[in-house]
């Protein structure tokens, strides 16, 4: 879509008046419906408030792009206004935005406003055009920016895409070739951030390299058949599944989506010295199989295999853990258990933290044997979770033979993986079948047998040995002295520095959520949560101070990022501190680790406590003691910002 046809200088507003995000968003709205863009003015501004309340998009680099698909828009359009004074619009990076522009796409079009999002993103990107739209004073000069800077982009895309072809059909030159993906979980910013790292190296190394990402947003820069076959090998950089069937045959390296942003020329040297395996597709395997390669180690599958499940369970867990959390202050000031507020918001609170369980073992059970292993992990994992269950007054559910209690959150990893793995057993036991009743695996066969095999292990196994467990650690948490809860909360929080979102990370979180999902009106389990919790929010304070405090110590764009990670502290995202200790791993990770660790430290010596699985200072009111939960993540955040400060060297920006 040619955006130059959508971007019409009638609707432009040169002068904004608007001082605030709410008045922005009204002065523009107003002016699409003056204009005939729209005919129903509050039902467009629903949309767009809507839209704005699941992520700003406020990109950033003074630009803001609000935008809604809605019935009540005539035709597509894009209308552009510009803030002399700039606005808040809770930008990415806490600046102030300048540049506006407004997508207006009728409802059951062709995803016009995705398409025109796209393009006017490819165009922003180019620091040189926001600069001439900043200093257009007119609507035609405005046209002007976007018409050569559109026609550029074409210029770039048409040749980008001959170079490819030519590539394709032509032998190999002197450079060498590779190809890579990269894949997160959990987001873009690892899956992105990995893609420009192995970009940047391989610029470096004389190797021209694609690479395919498959983020949230899908998968981009799909690798060709082509592209695959002459390529010298293949660099697989992921926390999730991935098309793996097609690399057959070819040498191939597996790792974490976080050793590309770390070492990205030690994967691709990796490669190009031919040291990595030669990756061996399993009979019958297609492209939905795992990511798992010939090359991994067995943790490193295993690892994979139970961030998928993570993955999927995370917005049970943060969702219905918080709610529950809220309702225990309802209960205490607003009045008692049998407040109407209390009881909703408990229940909406359980229903989804019932889901928890259930929902990792499915997911890590999929990740191992595919979709026909989901129906038994997901059962696994309910039967880890549930003792007795009345459901309807039909029937009660006894998924426990000589049980006392719940298997609980370890139980319903064992159920995962159990699973999985029973999925595998069974399709190579039918492997042997008849032509004629192939048919029958995926609708019969596999949930019939899968479901029975799961449910006598889960029966008879693995409920009776992890509701032991399970009981063992629970008394063991409640029965803490204060010197081990210090001992156990400092080295949980100091994990959460180590690769901040990788295994140790991901680790320490699992440990303690997985304590709160057993038990969550422990005192002990919350006391480990707050621990995690001040444990990741330092990393990213610790930078932001750094910079503030040692400016001489920091590049102009690591200071930039340091405002941003003001924000990102607060809400406990820790990935925020993930450029800086990519950039300087041995200063860095080493001071937020001793941060962490003392704010960890700290948090067990105070006895805080926070029934929350997520949220940093946004759930500062559920702590026991909100004010040395607070003074435990300051002063674990300037410990580690000093300390980063007085270690690193003045950089030199000329």
């Amino acid at each position: 879509m040619d955006i130059r046809k959508l971007l019409r200088t009638d609707l432009m507003i040169m002068d904004l008046k608007a001082q605030t995000k709410d008045e922005v968003i009204d002065e523009m709205v107003h002016n699409l419906f003056e204009k005939g863009v729209i005919n129903d003015e509050e039902a467009y501004k629903k949309d767009i408030i809507k839209r704005e309340e699941e992520g700003s998009t406020g990109m950033g680099d003074g630009i803001a792009i609000p935008h809604a698909h809605n019935a009540a828009v005539n035709e597509p359009a894009v209308m552009f206004a510009k803030s002399e004074a700039g606005v808040d619009y809770d930008s990415l990076d806490g600046q102030p935005a300048h540049l506006f522009f407004m997508i207006a796409a009728p409802e059951g079009g062709d995803n016009t406003h995705l398409q025109a999002l796209a393009a006017l993103s490819q165009v922003l990107m180019n620091p040189d055009v926001t600069t001439a739209l900043k200093s257009a004073d007119t609507p035609e000069k405005v046209q002007a920016v976007f018409a050569d800077a559109v026609a550029k982009k074409e210029a770039e895309n048409k040749a980008q895409e001959e170079a490819e072809k030519q590539a394709d059909n032509a032998p190999s030159g002197d450079r060498p070739y590779i190809v890579a993906v990269t894949a997160c979980p959990n987001g873009i910013a690892h899956t992105y951030m990995a893609e420009e790292n192995l970009k940047k190296a391989a610029e470096k190394l004389g190797v021209d390299i694609k690479v395919e990402t498959n983020g949230s947003e899908g998968v981009k820069h799909l690798l060709s058949d082509s592209e695959i076959a002459r390529a010298k090998g293949v660099v697989i950089a992921a926390d999730k599944k991935v098309a793996m069937a097609r690399f057959n045959g070819k040498h191939l390296i597996s790792k974490p989506v976080t050793s590309a942003i770390k070492n990205p020329e030690e994967l691709i040297q990796t490669v190009l010295d031919g040291k990595a395996p030669v990756y061996a597709a399993a009979e019958g395997e297609d492209d939905s199989s795992s990511s798992a390669s010939s090359n991994d180690t067995v943790w490193g599958s295993i690892y994979k295999q139970l961030m998928n499940g993570i993955s999927h369970m995370l917005p049970f867990v943060i969702g219905g853990g918080i709610l529950m959390a809220v309702s225990f202050i309802v209960e205490q000031y607003m009045g008692g258990a049998k407040s109407p507020a209390f009881i909703f918001l408990n229940n909406a609170g359980n229903m989804a933290f019932a889901f928890m369980v259930p929902v990792l073992a499915g997911y890590i059970a999929e990740a191992i044997g595919d979709q026909p292993a989901l129906m038994p992990g997901f059962v696994g994992g309910f039967m880890a979770t549930v003792y007795s269950g009345s459901f309807g007054g039909a029937y009660t559910a006894n998924v426990m033979s000589d049980a006392k209690s719940a298997a609980g959150f370890l139980g319903g990893i064992a159920a995962g993986f159990i699973a999985g793995h029973m999925m595998n057993g069974l399709k190579k036991l039918c492997k042997g079948l008849p032509k004629s009743v192939e048919g029958m695996k995926p609708m019969l066969i596999y949930p019939i047998l899968g479901l029975l095999g799961i449910a006598l292990v889960m029966y008879f196994i693995v409920n009776p040995i992890f509701s032991t467990i399970n009981v063992w650690i629970t008394s063991f948490l409640n029965h803490l002295g204060t010197g081990n809860a210090v001992l156990l909360s400092l080295i949980l929080a100091g994990m959460m520095s180590i690769d901040m979102g990788g295994p140790f990370n991901k680790a320490a979180y699992v440990f303690a959520s997985g304590a709160f999902a057993n038990d969550p009106h422990s005192t002990a389990a919350a006391g480990l949560m707050a621990a995690v919790m001040v444990g990741g929010m330092v990393p990213p304070f610790a930078t932001a101070l750094a910079t503030v405090l040692f400016p001489k110590k920091f590049t102009e764009q690591e200071r930039r990022a340091g405002i941003s990670n003001w924000v990102l502290g607060f809400s406990f995202i820790t990935e925020g501190a993930i450029p800086f200790a990519t950039a300087d791993p041995g200063h860095v990770i080493p001071s937020c680790i001793v941060g962490s660790a003392v704010s960890g430290a700290l948090v067990g010596l105070w006895h805080v406590s926070v029934p929350a699985p997520h949220g940093g200072f946004w759930v500062t009111p559920l702590a026991s003691n909100p004010l040395f939960y607070i003074l435990a993540v300051v002063i674990g955040s300037v410990v580690a910002g000093i300390i980063l400060g007085l270690w690193r060297k003045p950089v030199d920006e000329k």
